[in-house]
């Protein structure tokens, strides 16, 4: 037989690279013969499809990683790219040989089978995903391997950062606040929220035991596979390092955003009547449901403009619907764990066919930005724009500005605060915006009622970038808690201006000069 090597160069001196040349077996994939006998600590899958703009600087990022890259098996499953990537994959495979490309006979419309082909190849005792646009930090791989050994875990998980042209954001903070050791994944209240394949390792016998497979969909492939990855996870661990960045330049266009609202509705509907199918814990089940409605089928179909500009918004009531009748079996009232209790209302809005008061609610919420809030019993709540039963909806916590007081050192801030957790504060947050992972953190303390204080030493500001940041109140560990304000406060310290103003949503932020 014709070796690999000698194939591709018949290939590359016949007038280019020809990869129907490939004995490609039954499922329609060819896989690189090389080292396939070899095991490594950790196996990297990455779909490739059309990616040559931004292969090789995630290449890069894999085979630069502190671990050592001969610690590291590298499948790179490309799905029939038309562009150049075919022959970007073969340069690197040739200098290393631990980078196993797969080459699809045909495409597959997803990166669902590739990422499965991987996960039936991989060697490593680990497995993690990557996109062919993304990249990793140097250490994120040695910092999950050395989590997941430590801990036995099958499942850990590190900070993810999105990147935009002119901003790095963190994503899913929840997954990532905190260091934690082999926790039951269902104590973390929004476990659920985020399930793409970003900074995640996993056990590799432990995929193939539980027969994790992602489902074959356009959209929303990621999310199944993750529900059922960590619903059968009885521990998890995670870390607060950096592992890994999303690329969101504006110039990065993906699937995702050529998925119609509809189609990504129907996807999620077959993700919903896969877990009612699963039979969970009511808990369990509560939590995972709770982000497939609330988020999926609320916010992404009806709180966005696309609805409010629609002509056509029968085709989002018909659609929504079909969301409801998924529900008529469940045990419990599905609308009973929403985060936002206005979508509650949203709800029974539909149910009652008072369409109007639902552009009406939408509006409210995309273009009203100060939003009315009023104290009830003691209790926080949003005035909506229609009738009685429906002019409140709970607000879970509310800051309210009070007074500052410049002192000799420091800045001291009162703020009242209402809700639900006030027994679970835990610090107040000065963030930049453009770099989130620049902040500073200070105590909070409790001075009596509703009442609370923060003391702002004028030499931790000074220790804060020239930028704009804003401010909150952390609380849970990883939700935020914004502070309304209607003021503005400017004084000068050590040669830098420091501008306390108010956003356009009334919020608190700090401008430092």
């Amino acid at each position: 037989m014709i070796s690999f090597l000698t194939r591709m160069y018949a290939a590359f001196t016949n007038g280019g690279p020809n990869f129907e040349r490939f004995d490609y077996n039954p499922e329609g994939y060819y896989v690189h013969p090389a080292n396939r006998n070899r095991d490594f600590k950790v196996s990297v899958v990455m779909p490739v499809y059309n990616a040559e703009k931004t292969l090789r600087k995630t290449i890069d990022s894999v085979i630069r990683q502190t671990i050592g890259f001969e610690n590291i098996e590298f499948l790179i499953l490309d799905d029939k790219s038309t562009d150049n990537s075919r022959s970007i994959i073969m340069e690197y495979a040739r200098s290393y040989p631990n980078i196993v490309p797969v080459f699809f006979k045909s495409n597959n419309g997803s990166p669902a089978k590739p990422r499965n082909v991987g996960i039936d190849l991989a060697k490593g005792k680990y497995l993690m995903f990557i996109d062919s646009d993304d990249w990793l930090s140097r250490n994120g791989i040695e910092v999950l391997y050395k989590l997941m050994e430590k801990t036995g875990n099958p499942y850990g998980i590190g900070r993810t950062m999105k990147v935009e042209d002119k901003k790095l954001v963190i994503t899913g903070e929840y997954n990532s606040c905190e260091y934690r050791e082999s926790i039951n994944p269902c104590t973390i209240p929004h476990i659920f929220q985020h399930l793409g394949p970003t900074a995640r390792m996993m056990r590799t016998a432990f995929l193939r035991e539980h027969n994790c497979r992602f489902p074959d969909m356009r959209f929303a492939e990621d999310k199944q596979f993750f529900i059922d990855v960590l619903t059968n996870c009885p521990n998890i661990s995670t870390t607060k390092e950096v592992i890994y960045y999303v690329n969101r330049y504006r110039d990065n266009k993906s699937l995702v955003s050529k998925t119609s609202i509809f189609e990504k509705t129907d996807t999620n509907l077959a993700v919903i009547r896969h877990v009612i199918k699963k039979n969970l814990p009511e808990n369990i089940e509560r939590m995972v449901l709770n982000r497939l409605y609330e988020f999926d089928c609320i916010t992404r179909l009806f709180n966005r403009h696309h609805f409010l500009r629609s002509l056509r918004k029968d085709k989002y009531y018909k659609k929504f619907a079909e969301v409801l009748e998924t529900t008529k079996g469940l045990r419990y009232d599905f609308t009973e764990n929403f985060f936002e209790p206005w979508h509650k209302v949203l709800v029974d809005l539909f149910r009652e066919e008072r369409y109007g008061d639902i552009v009406k609610l939408i509006e409210w919420s995309l273009k009203d930005i100060t939003k009315e809030t009023v104290i009830r019993d003691g209790l926080p709540y949003y005035r909506l724009p229609l009738e009685e039963p429906y002019q409140w909806a709970r607000v879970s916590m509310l800051a309210l500005y009070q007074d500052q007081v410049k002192e000799a050192d420091r800045f001291l801030l009162r703020v009242k605060i209402y809700g639900d957790h006030l027994d679970k504060l835990n610090a107040f947050v000065i963030r930049q915006r453009d770099n989130e992972l620049n902040e500073i953190q200070l105590p909070i303390r409790h001075a009596g009622g509703e009442l609370y204080e923060v003391e702002i030493p004028f030499a931790r500001l000074a220790e804060l970038s020239s930028a704009s940041h804003f401010m909150f109140i952390r609380y849970y560990d990883y939700q935020r808690l914004y502070i309304k304000m209607n003021t503005r406060r400017i004084f000068d310290y050590d040669k830098r201006q420091i501008d306390f103003y108010t956003t356009i949503g009334d919020n608190i932020g700090v401008n430092i000069k």
